[in-house]
């Protein structure tokens, strides 16, 4: 059974991770105490696991690759959308620090309770939190440096485009692909498709 230095090493051996920052953060921010007890012996297996009401967390690397392309940095105010466990917004709170925010959402009540269960394991203050998402997908009031959503939209969700800052950053799964949005204007933005990936579906 893998350890968590040996997920991390084969993340980082196969290009999946790469930047200092996320390196640390998988580092800091261990998947086991994100994972349900039932399937600890699979915690650093790199595939997704149950976390109940049909969702599950992410594989390793799948979340790798989307924090790679979605390039959080300190400071930033991030929308993490589908917060499922806790695990992506605990790690994107680990890299943004005190000066930064990361905003959890998740559309299914139990999980809520159990991503903030999680995630206040890390104690990381008021600028980390999450929330029971409304019907309306994101934030529509605020915007955001950077938006992960960890679940597969059937469409591009062009509602989260004015949600974004002006060169800020968007990652999400259409269908089987992740998609990397980069808002260059308000009329332009910039759109890298990385297909061959499989997520469950996003509540809308």
């Amino acid at each position: 059974m893998l350890n968590s230095t040996e997920l991390i090493d084969a993340l980082i051996f196969s290009g999946r991770l790469e930047t200092p920052s996320i390196i640390k953060a998988f580092e800091k921010i261990d998947r086991k105490y994100f994972v349900d007890k039932e399937f600890k012996e699979h915690t650093y297996r790199d595939a997704p696991l149950p976390i109940g009401k049909n969702q599950t967390i992410s594989q390793p690397s799948t979340v790798a690759f989307m924090l790679e392309h979605l390039a959080p940095k300190k400071g930033e105010k991030i929308l993490d959308i589908g917060s499922g466990s806790g695990w992506t917004t605990a790690l994107l709170c680990y890299i943004v620090g005190e000066k930064g925010s990361v905003q959890g959402l998740e559309r299914v009540d139990e999980l809520v309770e159990i991503g903030k269960k999680n995630l206040a394991q890390f104690h990381f203050g008021k600028q980390c939190t999450i929330a029971l998402s409304d019907i309306v997908l994101g934030k529509p009031d605020e915007t955001f440096d950077k938006i992960l959503v960890s679940a597969s939209a059937q469409k591009t969700p062009d509602a989260l485009f004015s949600q974004l800052n002006i060169g800020g950053i968007l990652v999400v799964p259409v269908e089987n692909s992740i998609y990397q949005f980069k808002k260059i204007s308000d009329t332009k933005i910039e759109t890298k498709e990385f297909p061959g990936f499989v997520f469950v579906p996003l509540i809308t």
